[in-house]
């Protein structure tokens, strides 16, 4: 048994690093700029408690991240905590916790870190130990999180020393060897805050240690919580690391966005890395497609240094080529940089029929399995069925089938407010009358519209109550009903029936979220019709001929579609890449 209050810990324990980080992190180099001098603190055994802590916790099945957030974790706090009366009501339970010394405490944290306030909340903390105030996990995930987030500079004074970088570096990690001492079992926010602390002291192998650390102890890692190590190693041009980085994000199941991937290929493009360029680039083709504006520069960046000119096949084989597009659908083969020589990067746009400005490449339409089409609508059932009240969206999925199938289906309510103060049936009239004339069944599309505006509002204007009868008589016209989120049932529609679906919606709130960036973003590009209305009426764009996605050729061009530009009211902005001898 070691002293101060330490454990014998099991191998497990006593072989992980994972607090080693707060013995081995060298501290004195974060403040040699200053040339501050502070207290170092013994660290060791405080680690080890802290590692017995999650031990403990997870053996015993006790350690829960959906309660650790809402209960101090320690069995010695809860023996000084006041036993709240069995007779008081609910109210007046969460109204003494509230008004609590650490109710109170939380508040004000909550202040502080909607502000910004790092100076204001280490006042606090100093008060509160003072006070004998005691602080959960609540309290210390605001401070962790609020020192973690000030590497940019702060303000204010804080016991007559004004609150500098360097400063809320420091008192960071004494926080959370303070958090260790009081065993405030840590979630994925804490560690997450530690891996930030660590990259803020240009320390990414720890940050990197501590998530490594989490899935050993069953914390399931984040996006947010490879971060630090990520981009700690790409700033320090770290290349093998930050792939290692990425490696186990894989392997966690993971996935990275694009702020990830743009790192990882400018790294790739700095060391000189061109197949992992070429990686990058195809994972951004599959997981983004359309790139922001910073990442369309590093790709234009890469592609006009030096050396791209040097990578890439002489000969191939050109069956090979063809059936990788084949296989991949289109657009893609993914059989390296093809071709030599120096490249010419231009930013493009590209014509109704597909043709690019600049290269005349004719971009393609890349199919879609029907298999995933019919599997993303059982998922979509299952989810609506998990949110939408059971029986009424199996209400709708039988009438459905009585009536369909569609060859459109409308989001009523987003066409009939575009461009309006209130609900226009006119111009809803105008859009069903347009795909009707365009449909090869010369069918009404279906019109998905909530009950309250099916039977209040512009609805009770006797043209608009005879239109709306005249849907419904020819089972065009669903209304879904009060309480429901009308969106999972013309999503729903149009999938099943795989029609097209007419809305402006961009689809991209937590409900489409949901969904996955695998296969909605294909599915909803080959089908969502949009609209502009001017004087003349609302007028139908309908989905483009070709896939509106990074595209590789089968003779190596390159074309990358950006966020600039939306092919309704202004043209989408392309980065158009050719092999110079391509252009003669």
């Amino acid at each position: 048994m070691m002293s101060n209050g330490s454990f014998l810990l099991p191998s497990l324990a006593r072989s992980s690093p994972l607090l080693s980080f707060f013995v081995k992190i060298p501290l004195p180099l974060i403040y040699r700029q200053s040339r501050s001098h502070f207290r170092s603190f013994d660290c060791y055994s405080t680690c080890l408690s802290f590692e017995r802590l999650l031990v403990d916790n997870i053996s015993l099945d006790r350690f829960s991240l959906g309660k650790s957030s809402r209960f101090c974790t320690l069995a010695s706090s809860r023996e000084t905590s006041a036993p709240v009366p069995n007779s008081m009501s609910s109210r007046a339970t969460k109204k003494a916790r509230r008004e609590s010394p650490e109710g109170l405490l939380k508040h004000k944290f909550d202040m502080c870190s909607k502000h910004g306030d790092v100076a204001e909340a280490l006042r606090l903390y100093d008060e509160a130990r003072s006070n004998g105030v005691q602080l959960n996990l609540n309290h210390y995930n605001v401070l962790l999180y609020l020192c973690s987030s000030s590497g940019s500079g702060s303000s204010g004074e804080l016991s007559g020393e004004m609150v500098s970088p360097d400063l809320v570096l420091k008192r960071g990690f004494e926080i959370f060897q303070q958090m260790v001492i009081d065993k405030v079992a840590p979630n994925e926010a804490t560690i997450t805050s530690a891996a930030r602390l660590a990259a803020a002291a240009e320390d990414p192998e720890r940050a990197f240690e501590l998530v490594k650390q989490m899935k050993i102890f069953g914390i399931p890692p984040k996006l947010r919580s490879y971060g630090p190590a990520l981009f700690g190693f790409c700033k320090k041009g770290e290349a093998e690391r930050a792939y290692e980085v990425d490696a186990h994000m894989t392997e966690s199941g993971v996935v990275p966005e694009e702020t990830e991937l743009s790192a990882l290929l400018k790294l790739s493009s700095d060391t000189k890395k061109g197949d992992k360029v070429y990686e990058m680039l195809h994972r951004l083709r599959t997981t983004i497609r359309q790139v922001s504006e910073s990442t369309a520069e590093f790709i234009e960046a890469w592609f006009e240094s030096e050396e791209a000119a040097k990578v890439g096949k002489v000969d191939w084989d050109v069956n090979k080529v063809k059936e990788g597009v084949r296989s991949g659908g289109g657009g893609w083969h993914g059989q390296g940089w093809l071709g030599t020589g120096s490249w010419r990067a231009l930013r493009t746009q590209i014509k109704e029929e597909g043709v690019c400005q600049s290269c005349n490449e004719k971009l393609v339409c890349i199919d879609i399995d029907p298999r995933e089409t019919e599997n993303f609508a059982t998922s979509l059932t299952s989810l609506a069925c998990g949110r939408e009240v059971k029986e009424d969206f199996l209400r709708f999925q039988e009438w459905l089938q009585r009536h369909g199938p569609f060859d459109a289906v409308i989001d009523a309510a987003n066409v009939g407010l575009i461009k309006q103060h209130t609900f226009s049936f006119f111009q809803l009239k105008s859009v069903v009358h347009q795909l009707r004339q365009i449909s090869p069944s010369k069918k009404l599309p279906l019109i998905i519209l909530h009950t309250s505006r099916v039977n209040g509002g512009p609805a009770q204007d006797p043209r608009n109550k005879k239109l709306i009868e005249m849907w419904k008589k020819v089972g065009a016209l669903y209304a879904t009903p009060a309480g429901s989120n009308d969106d999972w049932y013309w999503l729903y529609a149009a999938v099943s029936c795989n029609c097209l679906l007419v809305t402006n919606d961009e689809m991209r709130d937590h409900l489409f979220q949901l969904l996955g960036t695998s296969f909605f973003p294909r599915w909803k590009e080959k089908h969502q019709v949009r609209l502009s209305v001017s004087s003349k009426g609302p007028q139908l764009h309908m989905p483009p001929p070709y896939s509106i996605v990074i595209q590789e050729s089968e003779d190596g061009r390159w074309h990358v579609p950006t966020v600039t530009g939306d092919d309704l009211e202004t043209p989408r902005q392309w980065l158009c890449a050719t092999r110079a001898r391509n252009t003669d």
